[in-house]
């Protein structure tokens, strides 16, 4: 996350000027391409690492199964984003909230919805590694793995898309790593923490309303 961080501050200091916006797009190109490889990288590091040091637990499910589960949740996550997605304008003119607010709070609520479940799942029963690597995980594919494929798929489709976010995108990135990095620090959490956390997240989705 903290390098995904880095992917999002340095196009918005080196690229401000008018007569530099003609390399934001090969910029983006090859960011999106590092970030690819390492999240890549991370994922065989990750199970290399988890197949040498965790005993593995009965399989409640076959591989068909669960495959045939997880190809079928993907369908009905898509169709429910897509219709999620096409009711934003009427949403908008509907309660007056902006599409900025939607976009940055709203949607990723409903998007994320089963990471979210089962990290709290798994909270609930003490497991409090496993719902803070969904948790950070969560982020990590957004960040270092669904963003730098839309850059491609932008380009293909004629339709470049960089990596410049706004200065408020990219403070919100930055204090929500750091706050796992502290929470984290220790190995443990309390309910006083999880409080803080929600505090926080209310903050920021207030201050996105009123813009």
């Amino acid at each position: 996350m903290f390098l995904a961080m880095i992917a999002l501050i340095v196009p918005a200091v080196f690229f401000q000027a008018e007569k530099q916006h003609y390399a934001l797009e090969g910029f983006s190109l090859a960011v999106a391409a590092i970030l690819l490889i390492l999240y890549f990288a991370g994922l065989v590091f990750a199970m290399h690492r988890k197949t040498a040091s965790c005993e593995s637990e009965p399989a409640k499910w076959s591989k068909t199964k669960a495959i045939a589960m997880l190809a079928l949740s993907t369908i009905f996550i898509a169709l429910e984003s897509e219709y999620l997605v096409s009711g934003i304008e009427s949403v908008t003119a509907t309660l007056g909230w902006s599409s900025f607010f939607i976009g940055i709070i709203i949607i990723p609520i409903i998007g994320n919805a089963a990471e979210h479940f089962t990290a709290i799942t798994m909270a609930m029963k003490n497991k409090i590694n496993l719902s803070f690597e969904i948790a950070v995980g969560s982020s990590t594919q957004i960040a270092m793995l669904v963003t730098p494929v839309l850059v491609f798929l932008s380009l293909a489709f004629g339709q470049p898309m960089s990596m410049m976010f706004n200065y408020h995108e990219i403070v919100v990135v930055g204090l929500a790593v750091l706050s796992a990095q502290f929470i984290s620090q220790d190995g443990e959490s309390n309910w006083l923490e999880g409080l803080m956390l929600v505090a926080a997240y209310l903050i920021i989705a207030i201050a996105f309303f009123y813009m």
